[in-house]
């Protein structure tokens, strides 16, 4: 090999790497341009539907409606009402007097669920049909048969509790118990939902575990506090985030079981059915506006405090 041929191989050697380089980067933009515009649909359906009506809420909620869809920049005037309103503090009240029983008695029960029919028993399949059920029925339907058995003059409720000589009370009307009949309701149609979740959680854990559990004695409880719980607390986690902003939001049941001119309607209605109140029956959107934004604050500051406790109990080994 002469000296003339050293330089030769090593200019072809390196044009060879720089068509390669310049041929991945121009696969590697090709596999992009796809990539981006696989999702475009997705990431436009997630601006034009959830980005977008965040922003306009945010503005609206700096200004004051009137008639015809007009409305007119008051600044911070909605937010200095917010602390002013009697009515929003008392659906905050509600609220989270509804977040109190139906989150942690909701998830509990589904755990409860869960377990057993994570078992070797006869029909569990049926079971877990039964259960869930109440997730794809709609909230109205749940809501009217509900109103039905909680009436206080034909309702199965109190027909059974005058059969023992009790006079049953005014589930839906009486401003005492109206919001824990709601509570009940919730937490009825909430179990078959988590109960797939945990389902799904408890068919993850390796059963070396268990087995282990086993040869060492460990009775039932035992292995439930030690063994199941621990290992099943990131999916508690997640269930707990959601259920808590589900809890936040709720409406359906409120607005159908509870009449506009009930006298338990203060003592039940929700913040997101306050909204509802002034957005689409009033006609006062700035300051419904406000409380939605006001909503959305609490709903991110909770479940901040959740993601910096969560470092505490879940475990993820």
């Amino acid at each position: 090999m002469t000296l003339k041929e050293v330089p030769l191989q090593t200019e072809v050697k390196s044009a060879k790497r720089i068509k390669v380089s310049s041929l991945a980067k121009t696969r590697k933009r090709s596999d992009y341009f796809w990539a981006y515009l696989m999702i475009a649909p997705t990431m436009m359906g997630l601006f034009i539907f959830y980005l977008w009506p965040i922003v306009q809420n945010f503005y609206f909620s700096f200004t004051e409606w009137g008639a015809f869809g007009q409305y007119e920049w008051t600044g911070l005037d909605n937010y200095k009402r917010l602390l002013e309103d009697a009515t929003l503090l008392q659906a905050f009240k509600n609220t989270s007097i509804y977040i109190i029983f139906t989150v942690p008695i909701g998830i509990f029960l589904s755990i409860i669920v869960a377990v057993h029919l994570n078992q070797n028993i006869k029909g569990k399949s049926i079971y877990r049909t039964l259960y869930f059920l109440p997730v794809i029925t709609m909230p109205a339907a749940i809501a009217m048969v509900w109103k039905w058995l909680y009436n206080a003059d034909y309702g199965m409720f109190n027909y059974l509790l005058s059969l023992v000589g009790i006079e049953g009370p005014q589930w839906v009307s009486d401003p005492k118990i109206a919001l824990y009949s709601i509570i009940g309701v919730a937490i009825w149609s909430g179990i078959g939902y988590n109960m797939v979740i945990f389902l799904s959680g408890l068919q993850g854990i390796p059963k070396m575990y268990y087995e282990a559990a086993e040869i060492d004695g460990a009775g039932p409880v035992t292995v439930f506090f030690k063994i199941t719980l621990p290992l099943l607390s990131p999916v508690i986690f997640f269930v707990s985030i959601m259920s808590l902003i589900g809890a936040f939001q709720v409406f359906d049941l409120i607005f159908m079981m509870i009449g506009k001119s009930s006298t338990a309607l203060e003592s039940t209605q929700s913040i997101v059915y306050l909204f509802y109140q002034h957005a689409f029956v009033l006609n006062d959107k700035g300051y419904a506006a406000a409380i939605a934004v006001l909503l959305l604050a609490v709903i991110l500051i909770i479940t901040a405090i959740q993601m910096v406790l969560q470092k505490k109990w879940v475990h993820y080994d």
